[in-house]
């Protein structure tokens, strides 16, 4: 048997509750374990995030300079508008949807409790015909 069982990705913030509806809904996940203080779920492709009640929790403040990331969440699509669409719907917002450079599209994000997640798709895009 292994030593460590399971890794989680554990995002503090004020509601678990809801922020864990967001993930829910945006992985196609679905709830493993509740209590008072912390919610955990299993999106379909295995990610494990967990959400903790933390009630003095302050989001970072990216893309503004004055402090750094820190840490964020990537997440590969196939359809970035589509996921954009999603995101916006669930109460996300919008931090960093320049074209990036290089040969994968991204897009960066807030959940609704302000921790930032990136959108990548993940294959290359080929010029358009004609």
């Amino acid at each position: 048997m292994p030593l460590v069982e399971a890794g989680y990705v554990v995002l503090d913030c004020a509601e678990p509750e809801k922020l864990a509806v967001f993930y829910k809904e945006l992985l196609d996940a679905e709830e493993t374990d509740a209590t008072a203080n912390r919610v955990e779920i299993r999106g379909a492709d295995g990610i494990r995030m967990a959400f903790r009640r933390d009630v003095n929790a302050t989001p970072p403040s990216w893309p503004r300079p004055e402090n750094s990331l820190q840490a964020h969440l990537d997440f590969q699509v196939s359809d970035l508008d589509a996921a954009e669409r999603k995101v916006v719907e669930l109460g996300g917002r919008p931090v960093d949807t320049k074209d990036a450079a290089g040969p994968y599209e991204e897009r960066g994000y807030a959940d609704p409790a302000g921790h930032s997640f990136t959108l990548r798709r993940t294959t290359p895009t080929a010029p358009k015909q004609g």
